[in-house]
């Protein structure tokens, strides 16, 4: 199977990709950011967390159309079968649960169902150029930012990716939602789940100018985890009862025997 082929895809992904595009800028990150910081966060157990997931399509991904509860599952088996880490096996099976954010989003941020230009696809750091190496560079021309910046834009040389601002999406709001809850989660689980969407960067070595001593030590781990992010990917369905104890266990392991999280 050939993955992340953007040249035949349908309309629908071609379609987010230019109102992320369009939208995320920097002004928006702002607003978007501190609209987060002010809502009223839900208590939810895990596995209601995941059998969320089991109701939201990724519209941008071209590699697999089932819920995305099947892909979780899928990378984190992947894991558990190569003998990953506990903590790197449960990375696998969280990554993607930022994009619960759609239950209480709404269109004109793109945070719905029906409009994901602010959950789902390749990340992009605001407030300067955007490489013409991302999927669809013919779109880079609509962000007001990419027009006004240049490739350092507001940032300093080696300010690291943690004092970049990256494109509102799933990835930032489970960060941030991780960091608000109590775990045990390395500082390697957080940064994959920071910056596995930042694919400028960990695959086409992008933002080279920007990243720091620490960006470069945890780009292994980042890489490492898009081999099970990316190549677990199936269309075949995971019977997902069967694994919810282990992964229950799992999570009750590194959140500090408490099935719950704020999100």
């Amino acid at each position: 199977m050939e993955y992340r082929n953007y040249e035949k895809v349908n309309k629908t992904i071609k379609e987010i990709y230019k109102k992320t595009r369009i939208n995320q800028t920097l002004e928006f990150n702002k607003k978007i950011r501190e609209e987060y910081e002010n809502r009223n966060k839900i208590l939810i157990t895990i596995i209601e967390a995941i059998d969320i997931m089991n109701k939201f399509i990724d519209k941008s991904d071209p590699d697999i159309e089932l819920p995305n509860v099947q892909h979780l599952f899928q990378s984190a088996e992947a894991a558990r079968h190569d003998e990953q880490p506990e903590w790197f096996q449960l990375t696998c099976l969280i990554h993607d649960l930022g994009k619960i954010m759609y239950l209480f989003g709404n269109d004109e941020t793109g945070t719905s169902m029906d409009e994901q230009w602010s959950i789902v696809g390749d990340t992009f750091i605001v407030g300067c150029k955007i490489p013409n190496t991302i999927v669809f560079p013919e779109f880079n021309s609509l962000n007001s930012d990419h027009n006004q910046y240049d490739k350092f834009g507001i940032y300093d040389r080696n300010c690291g990716l943690e004092n970049c601002m990256i494109s509102w999406g799933h990835d930032e709001f489970l960060y941030r939602t991780l960091m608000k809850n109590e775990h045990t989660l390395p500082p390697e689980a957080l940064y994959i789940i920071r910056y596995h969407s930042l694919y400028l960067w960990h695959d086409k070595n992008e933002y080279m100018y920007l990243q720091n001593e620490d960006d470069i030590k945890m780009k292994y781990w980042v890489r490492l985890f898009n081999n099970y992010d990316l190549y677990s990917k199936e269309n075949i369905q995971v019977e997902i009862n069967k694994l919810k104890t282990y992964y229950l266990n799992l999570f009750l392991k590194f959140f500090n025997n408490d099935d719950k999280i704020y999100i």
